[in-house]
């Protein structure tokens, strides 16, 4: 059979990109984004490019697909973990909401590099379907946080953002990469090494106080 005949049905077809999307999260783990290609994909499924092609026509279409997975992973415990109507105090959510980031660092290694990256090397009916996606659950978190904390959906949009991009940052800032350990080596200095969940925990806290003041 040719390799690059399609999956015969549907639920192959889904299973197949299961595939790859694990293929490609496990490449990320130990190697840089522009080191990964669709080669090193498919080597590492140990299929052709042929067959990968019939699924996926970037990497970015890949990679924005295992974003999505982890973003509704992380927002929909969020939401497990603070449902409508939780009367938590600030410091208790902060550390809930910590934890909970703490849990879901691999997604925020991608976030990374999604606006910059991934989302700017994809087809727009891509792009328009994730928005979408992302929307419809941060409405509803939206919504849960602005009814609990008794604030304007406005504010808590803004709340949820101003956390999401500091700790997309704080997470960048934790890792360990030789090449920026060997740059602070070469300067005379050390990294320092950052307590993600306390500075987060903290950093929560503070909004929490802010934006319900």
């Amino acid at each position: 059979m040719s390799c690059c005949v399609r999956a015969r049905s549907e639920k192959q077809k889904e299973q197949c990109l299961v595939e790859i999307k694990e293929a490609a999260d496990a490449l990320f783990s130990t190697e840089d984004y522009q080191e990964i290609t669709l080669t090193t994909i498919a080597n590492k499924l140990g299929w052709s490019r042929c067959k990968l092609y019939n699924y996926v026509t970037t990497k970015e279409d890949i990679f924005l697909e295992i974003i999505a997975d982890k973003r509704d992973a992380y927002m929909t415990n969020l939401l497990s973990a603070y449902p409508l109507g939780c009367t938590y105090s600030h410091e208790v959510l902060a550390e809930v909401w910590a934890n909970i980031l703490n849990c879901h660092r691999d997604y925020l290694k991608y976030c990374a590099i999604l606006s910059t990256i991934i989302e700017t090397n994809v087809s727009i009916e891509r792009l328009a379907a994730f928005k979408k996606s992302y929307y419809t659950l941060a409405d509803q978190l939206n919504s849960v946080l602005a009814e609990n904390l008794h604030i304007s959906n406005e504010k808590a949009e803004q709340l949820f953002l101003a956390i999401y991009h500091y700790a997309v940052g704080t997470n960048s800032g934790c890792q360990n990469h030789p090449l920026i350990k060997e740059a602070m080596s070469l300067i005379g200095k050390e990294k320092t090494d950052i307590p993600f969940c306390e500075t987060m925990k903290d950093f929560i806290l503070m909004c929490l106080n802010w934006y319900t003041k």
